[in-house]
This record gives C-alpha cells, structure tokens and sequence, in this order.
C-alpha cells in the first residue's frame, strides 16, 4: 500500500527515529527514542476526520463522548483545519473523582466546551511547527505554553501546559492529533474574579466597585488589564483613593480605571511590539521597552499573562492616571 509520513517533520527536526514497527494491516507507527512520541503512516485513501480516527483509536471514549455533550461534533466534523491536542481515556482519568461526571452535566455544558475548545488550535500544525513555538492560541481564546525537555530526563519531550505529547503527527481529513497524557484546564474565573482571588488587588477591586465596572470585567467581551497593585496606590498623594471613593468622583475614577483597560487580549509578546495601546478611556497609554523591563504610560511591568477566561492581566507598580 502506498503510504506517507506523517512525520516527517518530527525526522527532519532529529526527534523521530525512522525506525517502524506495525501497527495494524493499514497503518504503522514510528516511536522517538528521546521522546516517546509516535507518528503513524496512514494511507491518504486511509484518512478519516478528527472525529472518527478518535473513535476508531479505541481511546479517547471519554474525549469523545465530552465533545458530544459540549456540542462540538459538528465543529471537529468541518472543514477544519484544527489541531486537536487529544487528552486519552487515562488522561480524563487523572483528573479528581467525579470531575468528568460533573462536567457531562447539561449545566455544565460552557464549562466543558471550553475546556475542549483549550486543547484545539487553528490550523494545521505538525510536530515539527509545535516545537519551534513557545506558546499556541486555543479556541477557547486562552493560550497554552510549548516547553521541549531539556534536561536530562525529559530532553527532547514535548509539553503542552505541562501535558507530555506522547504521539505526534495522527493526519486526519480535516486536521491532526497529537495525543497528549493530562488534560489542560484553562483559566476557570474572569478578570474580576481572578483580581479578587489573588489577594494584591484589593483596592483596584474596591474600585471597580464603586466605579460600576465590575460587571464589564465579568462579562463576555475580552479585555486587557493593566493592573496596579494595592502597593502602587498606596503611592499616591495621602487621601487620593478615599477621594476617589466618594459617590460624587464616581464619573472620574471610572475614567481612571479605564484608562487602565485596552480592548482585546494583549499578550505581553504583542504589547512588546507596539509603540503604545489605546485605552478604553480614550487615551494611549506609551509603550517602551528597555534594558530594565518594560513599562507603561511610565509603570513597570513586574508580571505578564495572568490568564482570565475573559482576558488576560499584567501587573503594574504605579496607578496610570489619564491627562
């Protein structure tokens, strides 16, 4: 039968051995000796759709029967392309008793569609592209980390949110499987709740409050936060916040607090690049990058990409206050 390789990419990198051991009479299977990773030879007569190389695979049941539930057939059915980081049966099986029972619950469906849509990529992306990135953009708007082992006991070992690929490069009519041993879980709170759990945002949370923002920092729309510290309040003028409290000043710290706020997800590799961002105040905010860090509108970034399920955060160790 005349066969290609779906892993071409992993050879051509160093990290698949071109030995091949049968696996069945259609398909075979190359295993990297560094990674553990295999890739299958599949006729292109041979090729099914995401969904029913998963089920003809034998183990992602409870992959399946999840994609099913959270409505997503049709979407791994289409056209595609998509790259579908595949957690096995063993892997939903690590999560904590009754976790995959609860998240099967019609209530639950959100909850369970966006945990898929965080092992799903656009795009058709080969083991050789997936080690050459450092980060990837799922369907559920939340990013996941690309690690290559170092060390060793993992050289070579591909990690996805800390999940191991194990096999690499199953070719699909409309996309490819890379399996992977954990399943990921995104960011699970929005951007209020994820201030308010994090303990150091208190002031800008009593703010928001009182400025009537909280429910466009709960809410569907993706919005980036440039987030000042109780610390950086404390380093205003003595009175400033308790002034800004006030019901009469509500208008005003709203236009503070805004002008913290850029519409969209801004990761720090893109904020890097720009010369400055524009605030949902109305102003820009000057970007510079220097050998120090980087800093805006004049305050230091001290943390990135504090994931949100409706945005993302950066810390600042000043309260940006608009002209």
């Amino acid at each position: 039968m005349n066969t290609i390789l779906l892993s071409s990419g992993l050879l051509a990198a160093g990290l698949l051995s071109p030995a091949l051991s049968s696996l069945d009479g259609q398909s075979k299977c190359g295993q990297c000796p560094a990674t553990g990773a295999k890739a299958a030879l599949v006729s292109h007569t041979d090729k099914k759709s995401i969904v029913m190389t998963a089920s003809e695979a034998g183990s992602f049941r409870t992959l399946l029967a999840a994609a099913k539930a959270a409505g997503l057939v049709e979407a791994l059915e289409g056209k595609g392309p998509l790259t579908v980081f595949a957690p096995t049966d063993d892997a939903f099986g690590k999560l904590p008793k009754g976790t995959v029972e609860s998240l099967l619950k019609p209530e639950n469906k959100a909850a369970l569609a966006r945990i898929l849509q965080h092992h799903i990529v656009r795009g058709d992306v080969r083991a050789a592209d997936v080690v050459k990135l450092t980060f990837a953009d799922t369907l559920s708007g939340q990013r996941v980390d690309i690690r290559v082992g170092k060390n060793d006991g993992d050289a070579g070992k591909v990690y996805v949110d800390g999940a191991n690929v194990v096999t690499a490069d199953l070719e699909c009519t409309n996309g490819v499987i890379h399996v992977i041993d954990t399943v990921m879980l995104p960011a699970d709170k929005n951007l209020a709740e994820t201030a308010m759990a994090a303990g150091t945002f208190n002031t800008l949370v009593a703010a928001a409050k009182a400025a009537g923002l909280v429910e466009a920092l709960s809410g569907d729309k993706p919005l980036t936060i440039f987030a000042p510290t109780d610390e950086a309040f404390a380093k205003l003028p003595k009175g400033t916040v308790e002034s800004l409290l006030l019901p009469e000043n509500k208008e005003r710290l709203a236009s503070i607090l805004k002008y913290h706020i850029v519409a969209g997800r801004v990761y720090a590799d893109q904020a890097v690049k720009l010369d400055s961002a524009t605030t949902l105040q109305g102003g820009k905010l000057p970007i510079v990058v220097g050998e120090k860090g980087v800093t805006i509108g004049g305050a230091k970034i001290s943390k990135t990409d504090i994931e949100a399920t409706n945005g993302v955060i950066h810390v600042i160790d000043s309260v940006l206050l608009p002209g």
